[in-house]
């Protein structure tokens, strides 16, 4: 396939009413949608993508009720260590992103882990974004920049110059964002960082979403013709 987008980030939708459909709890949903983020990271793999980003927890999910947040947590935490081995023997880098301090002691610990451990991997990145919103994150940005500058400095801050105050620093803006289950927002996501992003909605839920659908973005991503503002 040509034009392949370096970094894909997914907005993973629909995993309360893949369940919800089949007469289950919403939490079982979660746990087959785990089985296509394991789809997608071959699928990004073997076509080349570098890097690979899921929104997996927003800060507004923590109003979530607490049983399915407690779920979540168990799943992220029993799924990152189940996937160590897979990632150090494919070298993949994993990262965590996102207000950690509201993480529990013991996944911050498990986060530390598998981050230091896969650190020198480099066929591509996978990047989780836990307890995350893009208006935190800009917030939080401009904290860190407004108390390492000058002011005059800090007036005189240039897109360029801020963006490696975002958590994101060191790692290229997505070139593709997909958003499954139908929904048309992006929900607060990397809202600096998807300035000039393609979109693509999948009508698909995200635990039926697989291989074929995410190939499928990247056949629709490669008919894009980007322009940046700029005339061609």
């Amino acid at each position: 396939m040509e034009n392949i987008p370096q970094h894909v980030s997914i907005i993973m939708d629909g995993n309360g009413r893949w369940a919800k459909a089949r007469g289950k709890e919403r939490i079982y949903g979660h746990y087959e949608g785990v089985e296509s983020v394991r789809a997608c990271l071959e699928a990004a793999v073997e076509e080349g993508v570098k890097y690979l980003s899921l929104y997996a927890f927003s800060e507004e999910n923590w109003n979530r009720p607490e049983q399915e947040v407690l779920g979540l947590m168990e799943l992220m935490m029993k799924a990152m260590k189940k996937e160590l081995i897979t990632f150090m023997d494919n070298h993949i880098r994993f990262v965590v992103l996102g207000n950690r301090a509201r993480l529990s002691d013991s996944l911050n610990a498990t986060i530390d882990e598998m981050m230091a451990q896969t650190a020198a991997n480099d066929t591509a990145t996978l990047i989780l974004f836990l307890s995350y919103s893009g208006q935190w994150d800009i917030l939080q940005a401009m904290k860190k920049a407004a108390a390492s500058l000058p002011e005059k400095d800090f007036q005189a801050l240039t897109p360029e110059d801020f963006a490696p105050y975002l958590v994101t620093a060191g790692i290229p803006d997505p070139d593709l964002l997909i958003r499954t289950s139908g929904e048309l927002r992006i929900s607060n996501y990397l809202l600096w960082q998807c300035a000039y992003t393609e979109f693509y909605f999948s009508d698909v839920l995200w635990p039926d979403f697989r291989k074929p659908e995410f190939r499928e973005a990247l056949r629709a991503y490669a008919q894009r013709d980007r322009r940046y503002g700029k005339v061609k």
